[in-house]
C-alpha cells in the first residue's frame, strides 16, 4: 500500500473534524465548498496525476460514490475546485478602485503593487504552476481560468485607460489593449519568474514594479510635440556633428599625405 504524504495526513485529519460536526440525519457529511477545498488542497499539494479520487474520498471522510454523485469524474472536480480557487483568489474590482487617485502614474503603481503582490502570494504561485502544468491536458480550461482570473481586473484598466488617457488618436491601439499590455508587463513577468523559482526581496519588487510601469507610460501616453526652439536647437546639434565628421576626416586625410 502506498503510504499516505504528510498533506494528505492532514486532510485526512481535517476530513475527520468536519465529519464529526453535529449534522442533520440523510444530509452528506460536508457541502460542495469544502469537498472542494479539500479536493484542491490535495491536486495542489501533489498535482492533478498524483491525485486520486480514492485519495479525495480519504480526505474528506466520504465514500467514492458520494463525490461521483455530485462529480462525473476526476476532471470534472478538478475543474469546479479550480473555478472556485480562482473566484476566491481574484482580487476585488472595488479594491482596485479604491486605488485610483488623481495621479495616474501613482494610480498605476497602486494597482501594480496589488497585483504582483497577489500573483506571488503562496496561493498565487501554486495556482499559476498547476494551472501551467494542467496546461498541454487540458489547454481549454487553462484558457477559460486566465479568463476568469483576469477578466475583472482587465475591466477595470480598460475603463481606467478609457477615462484617464487620450488614445483616441492613436491608430490601432486603444484602451483594451493598454489593459492587457499593463497586465503582460508588469505583472507577466514577476509571475512567470518566480513560478520558476526566482525570489525577490520587497525592495527589488517594488523597483521592478515602478521600472515596468514607467516603460507602459512611456509607451501609452503621447510624447509632447518638438516646439521651433527644440527643432532649431536639434537641427545645430546635427549640424555641428556633421562639421566635426567633416573635420575629423580632413585631418585624417592631411595626416596620411604627410605619411
Amino acid at each position: 500500500m502506498q503510504r499516505a504524504s504528510k498533506a494528505q495526513q492532514s486532510l485526512v485529519q481535517r476530513g475527520a473534524d468536519e465529519a464529526a460536526r453535529p449534522r442533520k440525519i440523510g444530509r452528506p457529511t460536508l457541502s460542495d465548498g469544502q469537498l472542494l477545498d479539500i479536493a484542491l488542497d490535495l491536486f495542489l499539494n501533489d498535482g492533478y496525476e498524483g491525485t486520486s479520487v480514492e485519495a479525495i474520498a480519504l480526505a474528506a471522510g466520504m465514500a467514492k460514490r458520494t463525490i461521483y454523485a455530485r462529480y462525473a469524474d476526476k476532471e470534472t472536480l478538478f475543474r469546479s475546485a479550480l473555478s472556485r480557487a480562482i473566484e476566491d483568489w481574484i482580487v476585488p474590482v472595488e479594491r482596485l478602485q479604491a486605488a485610483e487617485c488623481d495621479d495616474l502614474r501613482e494610480t498605476l503603481r497602486n494597482v501594480g503593487g496589488i497585483l504582483v503582490e497577489n500573483i506571488l502570494s503562496p496561493s498565487g504561485l501554486r495556482l499559476f504552476r498547476l494551472t501551467n502544468t494542467v496546461s498541454s491536458r487540458m489547454p481549454e480550461l487553462a484558457a477559460a481560468n486566465v479568463r476568469q482570473g483576469t477578466e475583472p481586473t482587465v475591466a477595470f484598466l480598460t475603463d481606467l485607460f478609457a477615462r484617464r488617457v487620450e488614445l483616441s488618436d492613436r491608430s490601432g491601439f486603444d484602451a483594451g489593449e493598454a489593459a492587457h499590455a499593463f497586465l503582460h508587463l508588469v505583472v507577466g513577468g514577476p509571475s512567470s519568474m518566480a513560478a520558476w523559482g526566482v525570489e525577490f526581496d520587497a525592495a527589488e519588487l517594488q523597483r521592478r514594479t515602478y521600472s515596468s510601469i514607467e516603460l507602459f507610460l512611456n509607451g501609452l501616453l503621447p510624447r509632447p510635440v518638438p516646439s521651433e526652439d527644440t527643432e532649431e536647437q536639434n537641427r545645430r546639434l546635427r549640424q555641428m556633428l556633421t562639421d566635426a565628421l567633416l573635420e575629423n576626416a580632413v585631418l585624417r586625410e592631411e595626416m596620411e599625405r604627410r605619411n
